[in-house]
């Protein structure tokens, strides 16, 4: 095989065994309920909260998987690649994108601590706070409904199978 072939060789995507799960979690923040029920703000903000409050019950049921823990890493490496086309598209320089994204990972991780403890607790209380510290809510949010909701969320994401899970099948 000559040179020339093997660099225009198409390379396998190494993130396909996530990237239906990718576009679920994505398919699953961007629903109506988020904004005109729970008051997510419908704004850059507001969509990324929903997009890390998705994420990290997603990767919160991972990381309970052995099976899991790899493509737990896969499907945070295409946020982080999401995250860094969407930084460039809205017009942030070259020179700071990996700065913005470090921060957005922080962001990542602190909701993914906050979420892990609140939802280990057994009544919606801890859950209630985490949500409103860690959300752009417009006033009058039923920060109650709201948690009932995540909690539900996770609930399913438990009742998934991996298998299903990695398909972007959520069970109901």
């Amino acid at each position: 095989m000559s040179l020339l072939s093997r660099l225009l060789r198409p390379r396998a995507d190494e993130h396909a065994p996530v990237r239906k799960l990718w576009h679920r979690v994505v398919e699953l923040a961007r629903e109506k309920a988020w904004y005109a029920v729970h008051g997510l703000s419908d704004s850059v903000p507001g969509r990324f909260d929903a997009i890390t409050l998705v994420l990290a019950l997603v990767l919160l049921r991972m990381e309970r998987d052995e099976a899991l823990a790899a493509q737990s890493a896969l499907l945070t490496e295409l946020f982080v690649t999401d995250m860094d086309g969407q930084l460039r598209e809205s017009g942030v320089g070259d020179l700071v994108v990996g700065k913005h994204v470090g921060k957005l990972m922080g962001v990542l991780g602190g909701r993914i601590g906050a979420y892990r403890a609140a939802l280990a607790e057994a009544d919606d209380a801890a859950l209630r706070e985490a949500l409103e510290r860690n959300l752009s809510l417009n006033d009058g949010s039923d920060a109650a409904a709201l948690a009932r909701d995540v909690r539900a969320l996770a609930a399913r994401l438990e009742r998934t199978p991996a298998d299903a899970l990695l398909a972007g099948a959520i069970a109901a």
